[in-house]
């Protein structure tokens, strides 16, 4: 009797071949508020995919979707600003294949050129973050990790097109806080999640954006408990668990809205083990289930 494993490495095909999803790498480092080597990530996830089965067993489903690698960009060296426009035309392009587009940073400054890259007006597009953290810090010395929903408020994009899940206490200023219930963001933090369940706000969220034509996810995983997921400079301890994250990462993929998902701040040298690996891997398996499970 034979033992196959049918894993997440067969179903990476090259760019030119067709299929429903594409991945592109953004290895971007610069400008990161806990300098570390994110650069590191969309190679890291691509190592592990073969230890990541297909086969979904509470639902008998096994993943069959391509998934068109783009490869990786090009940004060694380059500031934000530099890398933008790289950033932003690979998305585009991508979209513009693929009914999904996967973002692999990097750190979290990727996230403002990934909305601009589905090329709608932003008041067509709605923004998901799972983060720990609001993301708006101050943009008068430029941009960082740490600003890009400010950067993309102040771009043009609606409060009311965005929706924050995962928010840390003892993490975040109340200056941020203020800012973004001012601006018309949907705030959902840490502790609610936990209390009224995850699956509830990940609707919450959806509704939210009810008026909005597209959907971009910032899958930041410093959102997730630190114990689950060492490798993220901004992860503590009290954050969202890894259930949740696959939970709400799989939903997000299901909704039809949604163009592009990005993954953010991992940080593979900061894990010597391969927990934070093998649980960005199982993002991805969720993700494709999730995008599977469209109508």
């Amino acid at each position: 009797m034979t033992s196959a494993w049918p894993n997440l490495q067969d179903l990476l095909v090259s760019a030119t071949e067709a299929a429903p999803v594409g991945l592109v790498g953004a290895p971007l480092a610069a400008g990161s508020v806990t300098p570390g080597r994110c650069d590191l990530a969309p190679g890291q996830l691509r190592k592990v995919l073969p230890r990541i089965g297909r086969y979904d067993l509470d639902t008998g489903n096994i993943l069959d979707r391509l998934v068109a690698d783009h490869g990786d960009l090009d940004l060694d060296g380059l500031s934000i600003e530099e890398a933008t426009a790289p950033i932003l035309e690979a998305v585009a392009r991508s979209a513009g294949q693929h009914a999904l587009t996967l973002l692999i940073g990097g750190n979290n400054a990727v996230t403002r050129p990934g909305v601009h890259g589905l090329d709608l007006p932003l008041e067509r597009v709605g923004l998901i973050t799972l983060d720990a953290h609001f993301d708006m810090r101050d943009t008068s010395e430029g941009l960082g990790n740490g600003n890009p929903v400010r950067a993309l408020l102040e771009d043009g994009l609606p409060g009311r097109n965005i929706a924050q899940i995962g928010l840390a206490p003892f993490a975040n200023s109340r200056a941020m806080h203020q800012d973004a219930l001012a601006a018309g963001n949907l705030v959902i933090t840490a502790g609610y999640v936990r209390e009224h369940g995850i699956e509830r706000q990940v609707e919450r969220a959806l509704l939210h954006l009810d008026h909005v034509d597209a959907i971009y996810v910032d899958c930041d995983i410093d959102v997730i408990d630190r114990s689950q997921f060492p490798a993220a400079p901004g992860a503590r301890a009290g954050g969202m668990s890894a259930l949740d994250f696959f939970a709400a990462s799989r939903r997000l993929a299901a909704e039809p809205r949604v163009r592009a998902i990005d993954l953010t701040e991992w940080d593979p040298p900061l894990d010597p083990t391969d927990l934070s690996a093998l649980t960005a891997g199982r993002w991805l398996a969720e993700v494709l289930a999730g995008f599977e499970a469209r109508p």
